[in-house]
């Protein structure tokens, strides 16, 4: 019997034997992911500076026999944790920062405990941030500080810099940082005032469920958490991509609660009334004027976010006076532009490039 065009019989022994051994090495895998914690995260040294309440301040250790004058303090999101920035060596944001010689204090964030319900905006921009600000001045013995935020870090950090203009900032980066919040499609439909009664819901319950949260990141890609299952399977017997896997399934799910005060102003002010984007916004009666923001400013925005699309974001870097401030588009999506093999060749060597020679 002849073949059909274009099939190789001779090869059809060999190609049963190996997605037969394929097979096995899944189930092998599959039992080891079962049965293993998965990688360390977030494990680049450290010291701790101070802890209160939700706020933790860290700073970690140089990796570098030269150091640059002008420290550097990120901003995390309140939602997330900050390890997203120090997965495991060689994919550490973090652990890149400090081999280039830059001296770096993360403010990350704890869960909120029942007690902290009433925690405000202001609490965060007023007071959690400028503490830490002063922290790092006194400990690196310098005035001036970079801030970095990312996400929704970004929009505290943004608040922040408008509201201390005269401060002690240096530069000012972000990384996804959403400005219009009209075109933050479903988060809009979720919280619409028509439906959503914050005030009944934070008089309930208090802080914000985490499930809650993830839930309306799950409901932008209702799909993806299934799809991610399948190509888990798929690759199981890949260690690097199991490994992979692991480490952003693991941050992507590890969602913090937000304080229920907090939360209600987030709603009202950004969500429903827009008000950082119509220049109205306000914290604890000091207006937040991003016209008066002049230092060099850069905003690094991801071509694929569905968290925070470039609508939501591109009206950041129009809105400062600064004349040294440049808007960068890099391929990736919100967590991939940060963290992981697309941000290794594209953001990392980019802020790198930038922030070398406004360090010094």
């Amino acid at each position: 019997m002849n073949a059909p065009a274009g099939v190789d019989l001779a090869s059809i022994p060999d190609r049963i034997q190996s997605e037969v051994q394929r097979a096995i090495q899944r189930s092998i895998k599959g039992v080891e992911y079962i049965a293993s914690s998965g990688p360390s995260l977030g494990s680049t040294p450290k010291d701790i500076l101070a802890v209160r309440g939700t706020m933790n301040l860290y700073h970690y250790r140089p990796m570098a026999d030269e150091i640059y004058r002008i420290p550097i303090l990120i901003v995390m999101a309140t939602t997330n944790r900050g390890y997203i920035l120090d997965m495991v060596p060689g994919q550490s944001f973090i652990e890149f920062l400090l081999k280039r010689g830059y001296d770096v204090y993360m403010l990350d964030w704890s869960a909120p405990k029942p007690e902290e319900k009433r925690l405000r905006m202001e609490d965060y921009v007023l007071d959690f941030i400028p503490d830490c600000v002063r922290r790092v001045q006194q400990d690196s013995g310098e005035q001036d500080v970079t801030v970095i935020g990312y996400c929704f870090g970004g929009v505290l950090s943004l608040l922040y810099g408008s509201i201390f203009s005269d401060g002690p900032m240096k530069n000012l980066i972000y990384f996804t940082t959403p400005i219009d919040f009209r075109e933050m499609k479903l988060f809009q439909n979720f919280s619409d005032r028509r439906y959503f009664d914050v005030v009944g819901l934070v008089d309930s319950v208090g802080n914000m469920p985490p499930e809650l949260i993830l839930q309306s990141f799950d409901m932008l890609r209702p799909a993806s958490r299934v799809v991610g299952q399948i190509q888990l399977w798929e690759n199981i017997w890949n260690d690097e991509f199991v490994k992979s896997y692991r480490m952003f399934d693991r941050w992507a799910t590890d969602i913090l609660p937000l304080a229920g005060e907090y939360f209600r102003t987030t709603t009202k002010d950004l969500m429903w009334d827009n008000k950082l984007y119509n220049g109205t916004m306000s914290v604890g009666g000091r207006a937040a004027d991003l016209s008066k923001i002049k230092v060099p400013i850069l905003h690094a925005v991801a071509e694929h976010d569905h968290i925070v699309p470039y609508d939501a974001a591109k009206h950041l870097i129009p809105r400062v006076s600064s004349t040294d401030k440049e808007e960068v588009m890099l391929k990736g999506g919100h967590v991939s532009l940060v963290a992981g093999p697309n941000a290794i060749r594209r953001l990392w060597p980019k802020l790198d490039s930038w922030l070398g020679g406004r360090s010094i």
